[in-house]
């Protein structure tokens, strides 16, 4: 089956943001500072406007949940679409240590590195909440996404989580 991807940008209270979907799902997300692609006159398909509503309202301070959302999981590993299920039951303003999600994985120790390289690797950051996850004592921890630990540290506030301040 031949697949054609699309993408659409959009404006929140982040700034712009943009996510990239064919007809497997949702294939990508990207946040304000990535690689955006220009701006599109397309609208896009009623499940995407939908989704692009509820990630400006979580972005505005009504937090969101994305679990239902049709994510390509076919695109990732079995192992990070595990990791990426775990994240994604963490709601708004609660965290989780890497070492949390490696146990709940049955990983041995020293799991939580592969915890941390499948979070890196996520094409859907914010939506499968990988900001979520910080270090073992609550500090904060590599992020992908554009901006970095400043962006994880933003998202965070925004949702009311506990931070660890040095």
């Amino acid at each position: 089956m031949q697949t054609h991807m699309r993408r659409h940008r959009f404006p929140t209270a982040f700034g712009d943001c943009a996510m990239a979907w064919d007809e497997t799902g949702l294939l990508s997300f990207s946040l304000p500072g990535g690689d955006l692609p220009a701006a599109t006159t397309e609208p896009p398909p009623p499940w995407l406007a939908e989704l692009i509503a509820r990630v400006q309202a979580h972005l505005n301070g009504q937090f969101q949940l994305f679990a239902d959302v049709p994510y390509a999981f076919a695109n990732v590993t079995d192992f990070e679409h595990r990791v990426y299920e775990l994240s994604l039951a963490i709601p708004p303003g609660e965290t989780r240590s890497y070492g949390e999600l490696a146990a709940k994985l049955s990983l041995p120790p020293g799991g939580s590195r592969a915890v941390a390289a499948a979070l890196g690797a996520n094409p859907w950051p914010l939506l499968v909440p990988c900001h979520r996850i910080v270090g073992a004592d609550g500090r904060m921890t590599g992020f992908s996404g554009p901006g970095g630990i400043r962006t994880k540290t933003r998202l965070l506030a925004l949702e009311g989580a506990q931070l660890i301040s040095e």
